[in-house]
């Protein structure tokens, strides 16, 4: 039996004698070339067309706005360059005070939407009172409007002259927050929660885990998972409500450009507070579709049960 010996290739050449880079792998036919050559040129013209369209929408809208009989007066008005500049660096300083309630009621809650949640989502007929209870809480207070809730939160306990209660509008805005907030939030846990198939719950009762630890280890972290789109929804929402905090006398943002305001009866420090505003959501919104779409693809590509 004669045993032929293969040669090697020359240098770089694979098993077979081909240069470097061939291979059998598949070739898109030239059908398949033009499809996706045609898409391509296709999402082009419909960019074009969308910014085109944007462009002229734009015009006219400020034409429209330019060539009322009112707008010198509301330029004036809404739009002074000087009061800008005015209330621009006020407005920040108290911008700062809106950050730090969205921090601090945020992680608040956080905290307090998971306690109620799990206290809804509790078995068994000895919690049947703090069931109740917990309804109760979300009930009142997502029905109850967040304006109402910080007047009496923040001008009646100060009349209650409650001994070692605090007075402070910040700490009694901040409660009322999220006194309203968490109530949404447990919501939002509780769906969560529920749509984690029972099959989980079970599986990790099987295993030996407890319900506390199967709610622990198994379901919330599923349940946070799937709800982290609306929460962070939430949190936006918190953002610009903390403005609110403002009818009780705190310096926030909005109660700095209303210092201003009443000094010169010109609105523009209102309006450059809502644009401060929204420099500070439009992150945290773009931030929110981006997560939203990321849960979105997982859940698709079967990443996230």
């Amino acid at each position: 039996m004669t045993v032929v010996k293969q040669e090697p290739g020359p240098e770089g050449a694979d098993d077979h004698g081909d240069p470097p880079g061939a291979d059998d792998g598949y070739v898109p036919s030239r059908r398949r070339l033009d499809r996706e050559r045609y898409k391509r040129d296709r999402a082009r013209r419909a960019t074009a067309v969308a910014a085109l369209s944007t462009l002229v929408t734009a015009v006219v809208l400020c034409l429209v706005v330019v060539n009322a009989p009112g707008w010198p007066r509301t330029k004036e008005t809404f739009f002074s360059a000087e009061y800008a500049r005015e209330a621009l660096p006020k407005v920040l300083e108290g911008l700062w005070l809106n950050v730090r309630l969205l921090l601090v009621c945020g992680v608040a809650v956080l905290v307090l939407g998971m306690l109620i949640a799990v206290a809804r989502t509790l078995r068994g007929p000895v919690f049947f009172p703090l069931r109740a209870l917990a309804a109760a809480y979300t009930d009142f207070f997502r029905g109850l409007p967040l304006i109402i809730n910080l007047m009496i939160v923040v001008l009646g306990v100060p009349a209650l002259r409650l001994q070692g209660v605090t007075v402070d509008p910040v700490l009694l805005g901040g409660t009322a927050l999220t006194l309203t907030y968490s109530a949404y939030v447990a919501e939002v846990f509780r769906a969560g929660i529920e749509s984690v198939h029972p099959s989980q719950r079970a599986a990790a009762r099987s295993l030996g885990l407890t319900n506390r630890q199967a709610l622990r280890h198994v379901v919330l972290p599923q349940a946070v998972r799937r709800q982290v789109p609306p929460l962070l929804n939430d949190l936006v929402s918190l953002q610009k409500d903390t403005g609110l905090v403002s009818i009780g006398g705190a310096i926030d943002a909005v109660r700095a450009a209303d210092i201003i305001v009443g000094r010169s009866l010109n609105y523009t420090p209102y309006i450059v507070a809502g644009l401060v505003f929204v420099a500070l959501t439009i992150p945290m919104t773009r931030f929110t579709d981006w997560v939203t779409a990321r849960v979105d693809r997982q859940r698709a590509q079967g990443g996230t049960t």
